[in-house]
């Protein structure tokens, strides 16, 4: 039984796609998850670990207010990450992923387990919201199979 990496790496090839991502929360991971897949290198293209404000600001070009307003945990700004990726590298699609991993850091209106996951593309733009309840890595796995399920999704109606 294939991976979900194998089967989005499989159908990448297929399309003659390319990736990019921009990553917070998920720390890499789906980074990691896409370069697993022997022959990755022809189709993903690099990504970001924007931790930092600062970073999604000067490197994916989140605006300022989008950050002030919205924050760093929003559909907004994940939206913005997965926009700035794609031009960042120039890619035909790219994913990314924001929010809160815990077990700190939460609030009422945004607690723990929080995360947004976005895709664009030319043709389509995503953005989902996930709440998981799980420990730190729990929830930092859970966006990235959020992230790369998104993915699957779009590549698959793009087949139909």
């Amino acid at each position: 039984m294939s991976t979900l990496e194998e089967i989005v790496g499989r159908l990448l090839t297929e399309q003659g796609l390319t990736i990019a991502v921009a990553e917070s929360c998920t720390g890499g991971l789906i980074a990691h998850r896409l370069t697993n897949v022997p022959g990755s290198s022809a189709y993903f293209i690099g990504g970001v670990v924007a931790y930092s404000n600062r970073v999604k600001e000067r490197v994916l070009e989140v605006s300022r207010e989008t950050l002030s307003v919205y924050g760093a945990v929003s559909e907004e700004t994940a939206r913005e990450m997965a926009r700035g990726a794609r031009r960042l590298f120039d890619t035909d699609v790219a994913i990314s992923a924001t929010g809160i991993a815990g077990p700190t850091g939460g609030t009422p209106q945004k607690p723990v387990g929080l995360a947004y996951v976005a895709l664009a593309a030319q043709d389509l733009e995503r953005c989902e919201q996930h709440l998981r309840h799980g420990r730190r890595l729990r929830n930092k796995w859970q966006a990235s199979e959020a992230a790369l399920e998104m993915l699957r999704e779009y590549l698959e109606a793009r087949r139909s």
